[in-house]
Order: C-alpha cells, then sequence, then structure tokens
C-alpha cells in the first residue's frame, strides 16, 4: 500500500510505502516510469442533446485529435465510451494521455479554448485532481499506510521564525517515548541543525508534523547555508541525492473568502518520502486525530498529506469522484449547471432552510433531548435524493413535500456514497457504548466517528455550494423540504402525547412535560415517530434543567445559545451551546468564570448568588491578580493593515505586530491581550509572545468582558445585562458602606 507519492523535476513519480511495523520500521519506493495523467475531451452537443449524434460526435473529436497529436505534451490519443455526467448516456470521448501533471491543466485550456469567441466546442474533464490523488485513482493505488507512521514534531515559535532564531526549536516524538525529546539544548544554530539531524536519522519518522509549514524551508536552507547534510528528505536506493530536492514548495500562501469570512491558507511543502503537516492548516488532525484522518485517506484515495490541508468538502468530492470513476462518469472542471425553470410559487415554497421552532426563553426542569440521527444524510439515502435523480425527465410526480419534484426510481449514486459511511458511523458508535474497550482502541474510533460525522455534517451543504462538482441545488431543497416536514411531525405527534415542545432546531428537539396532561413514554413516542418517517429518533439526553437564552436585542429566544445540567451525566455535567465559554475568541479566565457562575447557578439557583461570585471574580481581576497569560483574546484580521478605516483593536494588534516585524497575512488569526483600552495606539494591546504572566492588562475591558458573560448566564432568568450592573453596583455599594 502506498503511502505518499513525490512528482520530481522529471515527471514520473516517486511512489512510497510504508514496510514492517511500528516496531521495526521501514519503506521502499519505485519509480512509476509507465505512468502519464490522463483527461478527456467531450464534444459541446453531446451535453446539450438528449440523445446526441454520436457520429457527430466522433468526427468532432477527430477533429481535435489532428489539433492535440502535434501537442509536445500529449502523449497516447484514443476515443473512449464515457458518461460526461450522472444525466448523461455514454457516448464518445477523447482520451487524452499527457506527460505529466502539471501538463493537465494546460492541455484542458487548450481543449477549451479552441474554436470562435464566446463558443466552447469541446469541455475538458478530469481536470483539477490533486497530484498524488490523481494517481491514486487513475492506477487503481489505496494510499492506506500498511503500518502507523511515525511521527516527529517541530515547533517554533512566531517570533523566533520572524527572527530566522532555530534556537528555540523543539523536536519530539509523538508516537513512542522518544526519550524525553522536546527542546534542543543548544545556543547556536549549527547546534540545532546537528542535533536535528541526530533525531531525525534515529526516528526517520514517516510524518513531519510542523507547527507552521515555514519550519520547512527554514532548517533546510539554514542547513544548506552551514554545510550540513540534514538528511531531511529521504533517498531511495539507486537515486541520487541530486535528484531529489530537500524539500519543494507545492502552493503559495493565498487569502480567500469562504461563507462569507476572510481565510488564510499558508504555503504547502513537501519533503519527498515523508509526510509534511503543518498543523496550523489542517481540519482533520485538529478535529480527529491520525486514525480518524487515516480512515478518511482510505475512503477517499487521498494520500495523508494532501488530506490533512484538505476541507470537508474537498474530501467528501474526492469520495464523489472515485464512486462516479466506479460507473464511468466523468468529473466536470468548471461547474457549468444552470437551475431549471421554476414557476414564483415553486420558488418561493423551496427557497427555505430547516424548520427551526424559536425556544422558550427562560429556566426549564425536566427537559428531555430527543434528536435524528444523521437526519439530512438517512433523508438522502431514504428518498434516494441524488443529482441526477432529483427533477427527472422520467416521472411526472409529486415525490418531495410541498414541491413539485419527481425522484427518479433509478439508484442514486450519492446515497450510494453516504450509506456505507452511516453505516460505518453507526457501527463506530456501537463499538463505543461497549466498556471492554483499551485506551488506545478508544482513541481511534472516537477519532473516526469524528472524521465521517464531518462528511455526513457536510454532505447537505455542500449540495448547494454553486462549486461543488455533483451538487444540485434542487437537491438541496428537495433534501430541507423532507427535514421540515420530519420535524413538523415529531413535533406534533409529542404534543398529542402529552409534551411541550420548548426548542426545536432542524434535527433536534427539546421537550418537557405539559402541565395537566397524561404523557406518553418518550421511547414509545420516538419508535412510533421513527417508524412514521423512517428516520430513527433517539433518546438524546435527560437534563435535570435547562435554560435557553434571549437574544441580544430582546427579541425572542437565541436559536442556538442554551446550556444546561444533563442528569447521570459521567463526566462533564453541563452541555454548553453559543454562550462565551464555547467561542474561540473568548479569553480563558473570561470561559473560566462563566463556567463558574454556571457551577453556582446549578447549586442555588439563585441570581443573586451568581452576582457574589462574579463580584469576588471581578475584585481579584480589578486587583492585578490574573494571570495575563488567560486574557488572551484570538480574533481573525479580515483584511490587511492599510484597509481598515476604524481604529479596532485588531488594527492595533497588527500595527503592533509590524513594529515587532511579525507578519499576519489578511484571514489568520492574531492573538493579543488588551493592555490600554482607552487608546488607539499599537499601546493599546500587547501580542501573545509579549505577554507573562506579570503583563499588566486593562481590568475594565475585562470586567465588561466578564459582565457580558454573566449576562448570558443569567439571560434565562429574565435579568438583562442593566440589571445585573445595577446589581453589582448594588453589592458594591453594600461592601463599601461595611467597610
Amino acid at each position: 500500500m502506498v503511502f505518499t507519492i513525490d512528482f520530481l523535476d522529471d515527471g514520473a513519480p516517486l511512489v512510497w510505502s510504508l514496510e514492517g511495523t511500528s516496531e521495526t520500521p521501514g519503506w521502499s519506493a519505485t519509480r512509476a516510469a509507465d505512468y502519464t495523467p490522463t483527461l478527456f475531451a467531450v464534444a459541446a452537443r453531446g451535453m446539450q442533446e438528449a440523445d446526441p449524434d454520436r457520429q457527430a460526435c466522433v468526427d468532432e473529436l477527430d477533429e481535435m485529435r489532428a489539433d492535440l497529436e502535434m501537442h509536445p505534451a500529449v502523449g497516447d490519443l484514443s476515443v473512449a465510451w464515457k458518461r460526461p455526467g450522472f444525466r448523461f448516456a455514454d457516448q464518445p470521448v477523447l482520451r487524452i494521455d499527457v506527460d505529466r501533471t502539471s501538463s493537465v491543466r494546460e492541455i484542458a485550456r487548450f481543449v477549451e479554448n479552441r474554436g470562435p469567441p464566446g463558443r466552447v466546442p469541446f469541455r475538458a474533464f478530469n481536470v483539477d485532481f490533486s497530484p498524488e490523488f490523481r494517481y491514486c485513482l487513475e492506477t487503481g493505488t489505496d494510499p492506506a499506510p500498511s503500518r502507523r507512521p511515525q511521527r516527529l514534531r517541530l515547533d517554533l515559535p512566531r517570533t523566533a521564525a520572524a527572527d530566522g532564531d532555530l534556537t528555540a526549536l523543539e523536536v519530539s516524538v509523538v508516537d513512542g517515548d522518544g526519550d524525553g525529546w522536546g527542546e534542543i539544548d543548544a545556543t547556536d544554530t549549527v547546534g540545532v541543525l546537528e542535533e536535528l539531524e541526530r533525531r531525525l536519522r534515529v526516528v526517520d519518522p514517516d510524518i513531519l508534523s510542523v507547527e507552521r509549514s515555514a519550519i520547512v524551508p527554514m532548517v533546510a536552507d539554514a542547513a544548506d547555508e552551514y554545510g550540513i547534510d540534514l538528511g531531511l528528505p529521504r533517498v531511495p536506493a539507486g537515486v541520487s541525492d541530486a535528484q531529489v530536492p530537500d524539500y519543494q514548495q507545492l502552493a503559495g500562501e493565498s487569502t480567500f473568502e469562504s461563507y462569507g469570512r476572510r481565510l488564510h491558507s499558508p504555503a504547502r511543502y513537501n519533503v519527498p518520502g515523508r509526510v509534511v503537516i503543518d498543523r496550523s492548516n489542517t481540519f482533520f488532525l485538529e478535529e480527529t486525530n491520525l486514525a480518524g484522518a487515516l480512515d478518511l485517506v482510505e475512503r477517499s484515495g487521498k494520500p495523508l498529506q494532501e488530506l490533512a490541508w484538505a476541507s470537508i468538502g474537498n474530501v467528501l468530492t474526492a469520495i464523489q469522484i472515485r464512486e462516479a470513476t466506479r460507473r464511468d462518469v466523468l468529473v466536470q472542471w468548471r461547474a457549468w449547471r444552470p437551475e431549471r425553470f421554476k414557476t414564483a410559487g415553486t420558488l418561493h415554497d423551496a427557497d427555505r432552510g430547516g424548520t427551526t421552532l424559536s425556544p422558550v426563553v427562560g429556566v426549564h426542569d425536566d427537559v428531555h433531548e430527543l434528536d435524528f440521527a444523521s437526519m439530512y444524510p438517512n433523508i438522502i439515502c431514504q428518498h434516494n435524493l441524488s443529482p441526477e435523480t432529483v427533477r427527472c425527465r422520467c416521472h411526472d410526480r409529486d415525490d418531495v413535500p410541498d414541491l413539485d419534484y419527481a425522484v427518479c426510481d433509478r439508484d442514486g449514486y450519492l446515497p450510494d456514497v453516504l450509506q456505507p459511511i452511516i453505516d460505518d458511523r453507526a457501527g463506530i458508535k456501537d463499538r463505543l457504548a461497549s466498556e471492554d474497550l483499551d485506551a488506545e482502541e478508544r482513541r481511534a474510533l472516537e477519532g473516526q466517528s469524528d472524521a465521517l460525522k464531518w462528511i455526513l455534517v457536510s454532505c447537505f451543504g455542500y449540495q448547494g455550494f454553486s462549486n461543488a462538482k455533483f451538487g444540485r441545488i434542487e437537491v438541496h431543497e428537495a433534501i430541507n423540504a423532507y427535514a421540515r416536514d420530519i420535524l413538523l411531525t415529531a413535533k406534533e405527534r409529542l404534543e398529542a402525547g402529552g409534551w411541550t415542545v420548548l426548542h426545536g432546531i432542524v434535527d433536534s428537539i427539546w421537550v418537557t412535560a405539559r402541565d395537566g396532561a397524561d404523557q406518553r413514554p418518550l421511547d414509545e413516542l420516538a419508535t412510533e415517530i421513527s417508524e412514521a418517517v423512517g428516520i430513527a429518533l433517539e433518546y438524546e439526553s435527560a437534563f435535570d434543567w435547562v435554560g435557553f437564552c434571549p437574544r441580544r436585542d430582546g427579541r425572542g429566544g437565541a436559536l442556538t445559545r442554551y446550556f444546561g445540567r444533563r442528569r447521570d451525566a459521567d463526566d462533564d455535567p453541563y452541555k454548553l451551546r453559543g454562550i462565551e465559554c464555547r467561542q474561540r475568541s473568548t479569553p480563558a479566565w473570561i470561559a473560566e468564570v462563566q463556567r463558574e457562575l454556571i457551577d453556582v447557578f446549578d447549586e442555588t439557583r439563585n441570581p443573586e448568588a451568581v452576582v457574589a461570585t462574579l463580584e469576588d471574580r471581578l475584585a481579584v481581576l480589578e486587583a492585578g491578580d490574573v494571570d495575563a497569560t488567560d486574557l488572551l483574546v484570538r480574533t481573525r484580521a479580515s483584511k490587511s493593515l492599510e484597509a481598515y478605516s476604524q481604529r479596532t483593536r485588531t488594527v492595533a494588534a497588527l500595527e503592533r505586530a509590524e513594529q515587532l516585524g511579525l507578519e499576519f497575512a489578511p484571514g489568520e488569526d492574531i492573538v493579543f491581550m488588551v493592555q490600554d483600552d482607552e487608546k488607539d495606539s499599537v499601546d493599546r494591546v500587547r501580542l501573545a509572545p509579549e505577554v507573562d504572566d506579570k503583563t499588566a492588562y486593562d481590568p475594565d475591558y475585562y470586567r465588561s468582558e466578564a459582565v457580558r458573560a454573566a449576562a448570558s448566564v443569567l439571560g434565562p432568568t429574565g435579568w438583562g445585562e442593566d440589571r445585573l450592573l445595577d446589581e453589582l453596583l448594588g453589592q458594591r455599594s453594600a461592601a463599601v458602606g461595611e467597610y
């Protein structure tokens, strides 16, 4: 089984495999000299007609073939029979083998630019695959390693990296004891590099887990400068050192928009023979673990290095591409699916999301939460919703609730993609319920479950994404229509069974016993609802109490802000959603205070007791006795420094970073502590590297933040921030009078 694939200058991939066991690890590498990447050209007429003239398509492809035969990057050309989409029948297409992966886009542009302006007589398919994924897909290679990879972790503070100072480098073994390795005990760069060389040689890691990608060129270039053979890349037998670079830059840094947010992607690097994982740019390794990531490697066919930086949608698309390839369906390059005509009435009915039932603001006792198991993926599978089945041309009926959409009886590809994932995650959850698991096995299963959860979560939204390879807005609308019907059915049956619905959002519903009514057992009702809608309604949790928070503007309940005490919880008794201690920007001290206030509220159910505890914590804050490292704020700079027009804290932080020689691109996180919020200069904040436990901070700013967090805790009781401040003032006045 393959572990990683390197594409060196001569174009022939170097394919690496892991051998042996975790105790006696080994590796091997082979040249895939015969490998040629492939793309396809399809005559546009074949995609515009229900039953195209196949001979006319062949004739047009022959003309394209004559042009391509003269291109130096093109190897073999042949006519194949493929489907240019799930809704199309087999038709003749031109298979184009090229000399190397870097030539694929060049040839694709050549194909689509042929013809008069404004007309695209040919479309290119199977174009924008990542290189390692393409190799595995086209050769049928399994990229899941046959043994557990060995990992070496490299850490370097951002300030040291900015100064080019390697003396603060830390190198540790992730798997195994590593003899207590950590910070290198050397006072100069040469000493650091020599010790790093020793550790690379002793461990011979399969994975370099770096704090940020810039560490790779930094250590490699420094070693080159001092004439030290670091041994960073692996060099297989029969290949000279000159043929293997120390590292390759695969992509430059970039800033991009995603769902209205400005994000930053750092430069990506490759070290031949090893996998480089940039921990600042990996979703799956952050949200799951290595076991979860390797599970997705096997399902998606994306080798670990590519999967590490990939988004959820990127991995889901890879899984879909594998299913499309299995069905001889080509993958479009650019999204070109027009939305089919809808009447104004259909647009009105379809353009809605899932059902939300506004929460009843307040603190409620004896609350029960029920959830539909993987609702959206199960809707897709149960109702055969797929881009090629929804609004098919072979049926004329109203299958989707409240919409005039037919759903084809032929098996859709999307259910075939998702059903194994649903079944496997259910099996993993059953195994996790067992008490006969050791800690390592439990961690692995939890990682696999989390990884699959993210794929299932994204499968619905991705259908509405305009650039999705296989998305279709009508599928997105149909899923929502079924979801609305299901939640409303559950609400009606629960209420008929003597329960009051306190809150409902898409696939979750919270109930409590209705006064004066006899309640049917929830397990009976859940079984009946599950049978009626075809998706399991599972009993999630019982709560001693739940507090549903009001919106900040006071107009009704906040859909996703609540907290409560779970009954008979084994570990953390609280479920917390949307409040400050769950927000990534909240300083650790504020989060700690909020959780303590929830503890006090749970014990006393008395707002005055909560305020008294808050006053005690604020007294410590105002005395200057809070560790300043617990007051760090994390925010994302959405623009460059020059693009800001207001003197915000973020601007002060960016200006301070510039002063310190640190660079933050738009979309990157910047972490700072507020030192004097009255100022609008660089002295307003201190950046994280400047802060220690004794750094002075602005108590008034953090007091306001703590009061805001306390208002979230007391909001369900009817106490707003104004009343909270009045109570604080009253307690302070009483304390002064007693003194």
